[in-house]
């Protein structure tokens, strides 16, 4: 059974830096399509700017096509914008796009959403995948 998700950019991070943790296997499920990520261009530029940054190391030929792959096969929305405050306002986007396609999120961030049993790390996630 397929999944939407929408994937969260210290996802993206942890997955590309250590091939071998519950990031990576959930970055592994999308580029396998097992699950659809659920995009919007906000999302799609912050993915963008975090992996461009010069402490991960990632060469602009890496960065361009995950973030193609990201286009070409995710879920392209435009979500309404919701009232919800935020501890970070930057993780906000994450959430509409979640809501708006009734997707997974996943985060390493847990503190930084509300409470909701769609809102997992990436342990929970791939039990999720796998009932």
């Amino acid at each position: 059974m397929l999944m939407l998700a929408v994937i969260d950019a210290n996802i993206l991070v942890s997955a590309l830096w250590s091939r071998n943790g519950s990031p990576a296997k959930v970055l592994s499920l999308v580029l396998n399509g097992k699950v659809i990520p659920c995009i919007d261009s906000r999302i799609m530029h912050e993915y963008r700017a975090v992996l461009s940054r010069p402490k991960f190391g990632f060469t602009e030929r890496e960065i361009d096509a995950l973030l193609s792959w990201f286009e070409d096969y995710g879920f392209s929305v435009v979500p309404e914008p919701l009232e919800d405050a935020f501890i970070d306002e930057a993780d906000k986007k994450f959430y509409e796009v979640a809501r708006h396609c009734g997707a997974v999120l996943v985060t390493g961030n847990l503190k930084h959403f509300p409470s909701d049993p769609q809102i997992v790390n990436a342990a929970t996630f791939l039990k999720m995948v796998q009932k």
